[in-house]
């Protein structure tokens, strides 16, 4: 085959198995501190089904449930309880996303920093997958070992315990279905299809860990006649029939562990494509979960004999039909340095590496010489930058663009906000809608904010500084892909952070709504 065929497959390969990449009004937001948990004994021994439903927002999916399109969630939200703005983690893409609900911390502790990152230590980028104009100018067998094997067993701190870990230590048994992040304690080997590694240098298998039951696509699955959902035209498996179907499955045969973590792909690509408020990402994952529900023979029998948590992992913001509007290349700004190229190896003349998320991007100084602080300067004279944060010592300075503004922070003092965290806070603020009375910080439209940023700041090794764009913006890179009129994520704003969750089976609820506690959550759900 020809080095352009070998490349044709392994796109084709990738777009299908890799990382995709809430209209929630301030007027709307709830008391956190009213969401404390409430475990009760009498919820042990039911099974816990979470289904991760990629970008699900609350104003969507309240109208596609009035259109009568999505019966299933329907069912589930009305046999149960609904809170529409739960707090994502940062940046708001899936690997960060994902790594938060599996530890139960922020990226400062499992140092998942994004699907795009710098990486000092192998002096290279890491991509977990980031569409077509990247997948065409990088080493595409790198990115899919990449996001398979080092996201999980390399990068994912391994002193921080994923749920799967934690109760198979408890002597519990999980599940995790198409789900990007899955470490566990089971040695699981994760076959390459043939014509895949005879034609490429990937190895016929890939060895990693994870729970008891793991299905990841084309790669593995539950049950072994589930060709027909990972053909090349359904993404390989990463689709959200392939996900119900293997969920169902384990229903159907008596095999449903502790606790079963699905993820719905779709609706991200879906939203992406035509915007926050297209529907029909939604109705097909509500068919999808139609599917789930029917393998316990009645939708009332679902509800009787498992707990349902239903949530989305991020919003999305409208992106300005407008492109030369619209996107924010950084690479103008920060022309006076030499800025690393995507379709070489960084060189030891590159001063700039930008690694781009979406609506958010990490701007590393990787030469001595560059001052972060001078990178901030430049990147100041771009208005439409919402949030630029650096670090100062063991402060973190935040500012804006065309803003005199700035504030600076750290964990510890005296200020305590709403999740009972206390901050060092000295400066403006209110350039992030934050308000401090009597000591007590209330957050606006970054939703946990300080906490949030703070991970995201030391998450890994090396001198950058983080910035995030307004709504109806995105940041752009060399080749980074564009959703001109569509969705995109990735940033602090509360369009971006704030999700839905519904819960059936139990009257409890997370410590606070937020990503970062759902897992102690669950893991009392199963424990006691």
């Amino acid at each position: 085959m020809t080095v352009s065929g070998k490349m044709i497959i392994t796109l084709v390969l990738c777009a299908g198995l890799l990382v995709a990449g809430c209209n929630a009004e301030s007027g709307e937001r709830i008391n956190q501190l009213n969401a404390k948990s409430n475990i009760k004994a009498n919820q042990i021994g039911k099974p816990v089904i979470f289904i991760m439903i990629d970008s699900l927002m609350d104003k969507p999916l309240g109208k596609a449930i009035q259109e009568g399109r999505a019966p299933a969630l329907q069912f589930l939200l009305n046999k149960g309880q609904y809170y529409p703005q739960v707090v994502s983690s940062f940046p708001t893409m899936s690997v960060t996303i994902d790594s938060t609900l599996l530890t139960g911390v922020y990226a400062d502790r499992h140092q998942v920093p994004g699907l795009v990152w710098y990486s000092g230590k192998e002096g290279r980028m890491i991509f977990y997958g980031n569409g077509f104009k990247e997948a065409v100018k990088i080493d595409q067998p790198q990115v899919l070992m990449d996001a398979i094997y080092q996201l999980n067993q390399v990068q994912l701190n391994k002193k921080t315990k994923t749920i799967h870990e934690e109760l198979d230590e408890k002597g519990k048994s999980s599940a995790s279905i198409n789900a990007v992040v899955f470490r566990g304690n089971t040695k699981h080997a994760l076959r390459m299809p043939q014509w895949v590694a005879d034609s490429t240098s990937l190895p016929e298998q890939i060895h990693v860990t994870g729970p008891k039951w793991l299905s990841y696509a084309a790669l593995a699955q539950q049950d072994p006649n589930n060709i027909l959902d990972t053909l090349v035209w359904k993404k390989y498996g990463m689709n959200d029939e392939f996900s119900a179907h293997d969920t169902a499955y384990l229903i159907k045969h008596n095999k449903l562990p502790n606790v079963t973590i699905t993820y719905f792909p779709e609706n991200d690509n879906i939203v992406h494509r035509k915007g926050p408020s297209e529907l029909g990402g939604i109705e097909k994952a509500d068919q999808a979960l139609q599917e789930v529900l029917g393998a316990y023979g009645s939708w009332e029998q679902a509800a009787k004999k498992a707990i349902w948590i239903i949530m989305g992992d991020s919003g999305q913001s409208y992106v300005y039909d407008d492109r030369d509007g619209s996107i924010v290349d950084l690479r103008p700004l920060l022309n006076r340095y030499r800025i690393a190229e995507l379709n070489q190896p960084v060189r030891t003349e590159d001063q700039i590496v930008i690694a781009a998320n979406e609506r958010m991007a990490y701007v590393y100084a990787i030469d001595d010489k560059v001052a972060i602080s001078d990178i901030v300067k430049l990147l100041k004279n771009e208005e439409k930058l919402d949030l630029i944060a650096m670090k100062d010592g063991e402060n973190i300075r935040v500012t804006a663009g065309k803003s005199d503004k700035s504030f600076s922070f750290r964990p510890g003092g005296k200020y305590v906000d709403e999740y009972g965290q206390s901050w060092t806070v000295w400066g403006d603020p209110d350039l992030a809608d934050i308000s401090i009375t009597n000591n007590r910080i209330k957050y606006g439209k970054y939703p946990d904010v300080l906490a949030r940023l703070n991970g995201a700041m030391n998450s890994h090794e090396g001198k950058y500084v983080v910035v995030t764009v307004q709504p109806g913006y995105e940041i752009v890179g060399e080749s980074s892909p564009t959703h001109i009129k569509g969705g995109a994520h990735g940033s602090l704003h509360e369009l971006d952070s704030l999700v839905p969750l519904i819960v059936t089976g139990t009257s409890t609820r997370p410590q606070t709504l937020r990503i970062v506690d759902i897992k102690d959550w669950i893991m009392k759900l199963v424990n006691g």
